[in-house]
């Protein structure tokens, strides 16, 4: 009796860890899938509403892994514009986290998971540090059309809850 407990014990013990390995390595995954997005990329963004200021106008985003492969950081630069919003995507612990550095003056976070293909990892609000005065970034989506190409859909909280989406579509130039 003393001995079916014990196994019993270790086969639970075998069952969450396994389960806990399993749920890591779905963070895990996506945010390798990231990484293969390293480098420079250029394209052109459409927005909805339109945004005249930014819509059809050239982009450029520069993706790099850094912190000994802790970290994506993810840059981009709109033609004719100051900003030069920083995102920084990361595992913390089993979940795909991503800190929106805004122009707007506040950090999002969201939490990000892959698609069951395995070419897109879409994020979800989690919550903001700083004021929304302004509004804020509350979700994006990157989505892997091969190792030359590949989208992202941002959406900007507009105070009032009114979202913006901005899609860009990006070729690999570096």
């Amino acid at each position: 009796m003393k001995s079916a407990r014990i196994i019993l014990a270790v086969a639970l013990l075998s069952l969450a860890t396994t389960a806990a390995v399993a749920q890591q390595s779905d963070a895990q995954k996506s945010f390798d899938q990231l990484k293969t997005l390293a480098g420079t990329w250029e394209g052109r963004v459409t927005t909805q509403p339109l945004q005249a200021e930014i819509d059809g106008k050239p982009i450029q985003a520069s993706l790099r892994v850094t912190s000994m492969g802790n970290a994506v950081m993810h840059e981009m630069r709109g033609a004719g514009r100051p900003d030069d919003p920083i995102t920084m995507l990361y595992l913390d612990g089993d979940r795909l986290l991503l800190t929106h550095y805004c122009d707007a003056g506040n950090r999002p976070r969201m939490t990000g998971k892959m698609s069951p293909d395995g070419k897109t990892v879409e994020f979800d609000f989690l919550d903001v540090a700083g004021s929304t005065q302004y509004g804020h970034m509350h979700h994006a989506v990157f989505t892997v059309i091969d190792e030359n190409h590949h989208t992202e859909d941002w959406t900007y909280m507009q105070p009032g809850d009114k979202p913006v989406h901005a899609h860009f579509d990006l070729q690999r130039s570096k």
